[in-house]
């Protein structure tokens, strides 16, 4: 069934805009009029479209970069608790396409109910918007629909993803003030060697007096900076670029991968985050129903590190030839004994998934306490690097004053 796109009056004059679904564009304004609407103006939706039988993405898709992650736990959890109250499917995202606010999620799950209404799978339907719609998510409701347990996969699927936004958001709102105050930091220190130290220091330059070492070095920062300011920008652009490419590659990537494993500090708290992601990704899907096999495929796409990729890989072939997983984890040097250790435990008890999730809680809580340390460590040095070029600058200018103070006597 088509989708619209409608701008309409309310019997009090009140404009309205929304989407609806109908037969064709006359039974739109119908059901609109039915609505005690007066529609203005009325446009189908960008939808999918048939071409030789196969589904065309719809370019509606694009606008999934708008839906917020909050929006899209929040839709989930809606459908989890109206699936349980025993609505149909179609009714539970109708009534949901009617309540949500953001026009971009509000078109594709107004698509998604279009899909199901057709006969489709849920599944089938969310599969057509993969930019929203990530891999595990489709995948643990493919395992809901079959278990016929969607509405327990979908609330567990709105506990899954508040718990990866809060550890993100944890994350970001840690490093924040650290980044706001080193892109200060620089500002200042650019804006004082730029245009404030060279009026200072004309005055010194017209006397022609021999200059301490210091004041020279920064005489020659300042007029590089204002000279080549150009330059030094469009290398750094460069560089950035250089870097991106090399770390596209594949010797790049795994070097780079390999680098942000073995930092000091950080290197701890990156393998940590993704050994969190590993194994609350990997629970949710096993508890869902997913097989541990098509699980492990799942989950090596998104940690997002090709070494640890790399031994899920040899995991999964493994698992294939009848071994455990936990022997191919033991062999590697990015899984700690501890969390070798309690798989292993969870495999022999065949609670495999609960072990996970406990894998997962200890790593969130030491990547939050890891960030506070590595932020309280930050703070200071910032303000200490901050605090040695002031001052250099500082004494830069003074030492002059004081030999001319000298001459003067």
């Amino acid at each position: 069934m088509p989708v619209f796109e409608y701008t309409a009056l309310d019997k009090a004059g009140k404009s309205l805009s929304g989407i609806i679904d109908a037969d064709s564009m006359v039974a739109a304004r119908q059901k609109l009029r039915n609505g005690g609407a007066y529609p203005v103006t009325i446009r189908e939706s960008a939808a999918r479209e048939k071409v030789g039988g196969a589904r065309k993405t719809s370019p509606a898709t694009f606008f999934s970069r708008k839906v917020k992650s909050d929006e899209l736990h929040a839709f989930t959890r809606q459908l989890a608790t109206l699936v349980n109250a025993g609505i149909p499917l179609v009714g539970a995202l109708d009534t949901l396409v009617r309540q949500i606010y953001n026009p971009a999620l509000k078109r594709i799950v107004a698509q998604v109910k279009e899909s199901v209404n057709e006969g489709n799978s849920l599944t089938v339907a969310l599969a057509d918007h993969p930019k929203l719609f990530s891999n595990v998510y489709v995948n643990m409701v493919r395992a809901g629909e079959a278990s016929g347990s969607l509405d327990v996969v979908l609330d567990r699927l709105a506990e899954f993803g508040e718990r990866q936004q809060f550890l993100q958001s944890r994350v970001r709102a840690a490093l924040a003030y650290p980044i706001f105050m080193a892109v200060v930091g620089a500002g200042v220190l650019f804006s004082l060697v730029a245009f404030v130290v060279p009026k200072i220091t004309q005055v010194f330059v017209e006397m022609q007096q021999a200059l301490p070492l210091p004041t020279i070095i920064l005489l020659a920062v300042s007029h590089f900076l204002q000279a080549y300011w150009w330059l030094l920008l469009l290398l750094t652009v460069l560089a950035v670029l250089a870097v991106r490419r090399f770390i596209r590659s594949e010797r790049g990537g795994h070097q780079w991968d390999r680098l942000l494993l073995r930092l000091p500090i950080l290197g701890k708290i990156n393998l940590k985050i993704a050994l969190a992601r590993f194994s609350r990704t990997l629970a949710s899907l096993m508890q869902s129903g997913v097989s541990l096999l098509v699980a492990l495929q799942i989950v090596r796409n998104i940690v997002n590190n090709r070494l640890l990729a790399a031994v899920i890989d040899e995991a999964i072939e493994d698992i294939r030839e009848g071994k455990s997983m936990t022997g191919s984890l033991a062999g590697s040097a990015w899984f700690p004994p501890m969390v070798v250790q309690m798989l292993s435990v969870g495999e022999q008890s065949g609670n495999l998934e609960g072990m996970l999730g406990k894998v997962a809680d200890v790593y969130e809580r030491e990547v939050e306490t890891g960030i506070m340390a590595f932020t309280a460590l930050l703070e200071p040095a910032m303000i200490l690097v901050m605090g040695v070029a002031v001052g250099f600058i500082v004494i830069s200018i003074l030492l002059p004053i004081f030999e001319m103070n000298q001459m003067i006597r």
